[in-house]
């Protein structure tokens, strides 16, 4: 049988054409506007803001303390994140559409609700209180809410992209490996895993960035006290209310090429996942 051969009409090409360069415009425009802000910003501080931004020592506690609390509250959304990830892909149990809802609404908080159910939750309940008062948990003002926070709001990041990489994996490949006398864990960490590792990480990046960022939440939760619960965003905040505009902007700037540095590296691990999502 003769291959079958598909031609381009005149009309369809013109179509495609227009549709490029219309697209390419919009493309164009919304780049040069993103780029244009961050030149202008750039073009607006000097080396004396860079400068003292790297000498500060509550600038430098503060980088500290966005850098430790991110990377704790990334762990621990992976500890969370692959079993849930894994259960909801795989497993169809009553209510898992209610589970499945769940796991995304912190994603789509308003920023200060998350902070101020915190802080109502540990402040004004009983089980709240009994964390804080009895067991002795602070986390009202503490570093420990930092985290705590940062969980809350960015852990269903880790938990989704987990999901649609486990997703990704065909079963027939676990069951194939049960037949060959894998157990269950062994399948798991032979051959689940493994092959969901890019989509995972991509998710575990995309979820530091999200908890590197955090503000709003921070603010009603933990505030900001410098020396003890100051992190780069809430530096921002604090550095622009009393009118250090270009030390905030200095702080904003290394915000947004950590960001840039996350959004490039997910591409480059895990982009499909970080798109699904």
């Amino acid at each position: 049988m003769a291959k079958q051969q598909y031609l381009t009409s005149p009309a369809s090409s013109w179509s495609d054409t227009v549709f490029a360069v219309v697209g390419g415009l919009f493309l164009v425009v919304f780049v040069v506007f993103v780029v244009g802000l961050i030149a202008a910003d750039i073009a607006y501080i000097d080396k004396k803001a860079v400068l003292a931004l790297m000498q500060s020592s509550y600038i430098r506690h503060a980088l500290w303390m966005s850098i430790w609390t991110s990377f704790t509250t990334t762990a621990i959304s992976l500890i969370f994140a692959i079993p849930i990830g894994y259960t909801l892909s795989r497993y169809r149990f009553v209510g898992r559409t209610i589970a499945d809802t769940i796991v995304d609404l912190p994603i789509v908080f308003p920023p200060l609700v998350a902070g101020l159910t915190l802080l109502v939750f540990f402040s004004q309940t009983g089980p709240g209180k009994w964390i804080e008062q009895d067991l002795g948990l602070e986390f009202i003002f503490q570093p420990k809410g930092i985290v705590l926070c940062q969980f809350v709001v960015s852990a269903s990041f880790a938990i989704r992209s987990t999901i649609t990489a486990f997703d990704d994996v065909p079963r027939r490949f676990e069951q194939v490996a049960l037949t060959l006398g894998c157990t269950r864990w062994s399948s798991f960490t032979r051959v689940s895993l493994p092959l969901a590792k890019n989509g995972i990480i991509a998710g575990a990046i995309l979820t530091w960035a999200r908890a590197f960022g955090l503000f709003g939440p921070l603010m009603i939760f933990v505030g900001s006290f410098r020396g003890r619960t100051e992190v780069l965003s809430t530096t921002i905040f604090l550095e622009q209310s009393v009118g250090n505009l270009e030390l905030a902007l200095a702080v904003a700037l290394l915000l947004i090429f950590v960001a840039l540095i996350a959004l490039l590296t997910i591409r480059l691990v895990g982009g499909r996942a970080l798109i699904k999502l």
